[in-house]
């Protein structure tokens, strides 16, 4: 018996489902069967090396980010930056956040005891999750959702609701809001601006979690990692908002503003309090990393306005481009506020099986996407089943050229 087919024996054996099914249905990756599938991401991925597509499927940029910044990572890797950082972050990056936080939008978390750095969003999330829910909560986050929630969820053994984001503008629906949250709601979880729908939150929105949390005492966990990548509307930090700030858990990372996603630096802050208690977990899962990185990242976040101003509109104008090659393809183009994803309607064309137009848009047309549904649980699924994500994080002329391709998908499909 090999290695892998005794853990799966081993796991069919005992009660319940393993941790890592748990994980893995969470993230939608269980076959029927109960096996370990494979991610839309790979799927597509393999799909668009074949065809020699462009690849809009994963969000993750094709060029660097600011070259001082790459500089002084090397700088602190020469002068020997090379071994564990603290715990809990090196100093110079804890105060850059805290600096970071008073600068745009007057909040002040202590360097020393409201602010950790992580390998990522991703771990200050898994942190975040395992330290706060366990069996019997639950997490409640919008859907379509981030599919590292529902793993982290999942491991956690907390129970995953949902509250829906429905086209055209993706806002939340109040009212079911209002009746998604239950006694058992420990955290609500929130990402602003967001992935995938592109997403800005209003303020009544916002104002209207802060106003539920407090209500059913549950921790407000907000994901704004795209904070910075907002067109024309303004971000929102929830811990800027009355009676807030004692119950969120803020994180953030470098990878998206900045377009270093592989060095994976993370960070949150929040009360005290809680941030002990997801400090006590996140020194069991990486302890510390990316050393010379971290002061790299500090003199990042002070970089002057008109970079944090260009990366918005580059973004914008890259944004614009796609948009109007999708249009031309007969497409209905939701237009987002943030982030780097734009999501589009195929229904126009009669097509209401998206996963099934992903898998055929590389031979087709030569470019990559994602379909929502794989965001979404069963009946988010259904409700978003024509739905198509495309990424814009890439050069300019690659764009033009994934334009000018998607502009002949209509005649293509007959």
């Amino acid at each position: 018996m090999s290695t892998a087919e005794h853990s799966l024996a081993l796991s069919n054996a005992a009660p319940g489902p393993a941790p890592w099914q748990r994980a893995a249905a969470g993230a939608n990756l269980l076959t029927a069967d109960g096996g370990l599938g494979v991610t839309i991401f790979e799927e597509i991925t393999t799909m668009a090396v074949k065809a020699g597509a462009i690849n809009l499927g994963q969000g993750f940029p094709d060029e660097d980010g600011p070259g001082a910044i790459a500089a002084a990572a090397r700088q602190a890797i020469a002068a020997g930056t090379n071994q564990y950082a603290p715990g809990k972050g090196m100093p110079v990056l804890r105060e850059a956040v805290a600096a970071h936080q008073q600068r745009f939008y007057g909040l002040a978390p202590d360097p020393d005891t409201e602010v950790i750095i992580t390998t990522g969003a991703t771990e200050a999330l898994a942190a975040t999750l395992l330290a706060l829910t366990g069996p019997g909560d639950e997490v409640l986050t919008f859907e379509p959702f981030y599919d590292s929630y529902g793993a982290m969820i999942g491991l956690s053994g907390a129970t995953h609701t949902t509250s829906p984001l429905r086209a055209p503008d993706f806002q939340p629906d109040l009212e079911h809001l209002e009746q998604a949250f239950t006694d058992r709601t420990r955290v609500v979880l929130v990402n602003n601006p967001h992935n995938p729908m592109g997403t800005v939150f209003n303020r009544e929105a916002l104002a209207k979690v802060v106003e539920l949390a407090e209500r059913y005492n549950a921790v407000i966990v907000m994901d704004e990692v795209y904070e910075h990548l907002t067109f024309g509307v303004p971000h929102i930090p929830v811990a800027t908002l009355p009676g807030a700030a004692e119950r969120t858990v803020t994180i953030s990372s470098a990878g998206k503003t900045f377009s270093f996603t592989g060095w994976k630096i993370g960070w949150l802050h929040g009360p005290a309090d809680l941030v002990a208690a997801i400090r006590t977990v996140k020194q069991f899962l990486s302890y510390s990393s990316g050393s010379p990185f971290q002061p790299a990242i500090a003199a990042a976040l002070a970089l002057d306005d008109s970079f944090y101003q260009g990366v918005a509109a580059g973004l914008q104008r890259k944004r614009d481009v796609l948009s109007e090659g999708l249009r031309r393809a007969g497409l209905e183009v939701f237009t987002p506020d943030g982030t780097y994803f734009i999501n589009v309607d195929a229904a126009p064309l009669g097509v209401t099986d998206a996963p099934a137009l992903a898998r055929q848009l590389p031979e087709l047309v030569g470019v990559a996407a994602i379909p929502v549904s794989v965001f979404c649980h069963a009946d988010g699924a259904e409700r978003t089943r024509s739905l198509l994500r495309f990424a814009f994080c890439k050069k300019i002329e690659v764009l033009e050229e994934a334009a000018a391709r998607l502009a002949t998908l209509q005649e293509r499909l007959g």
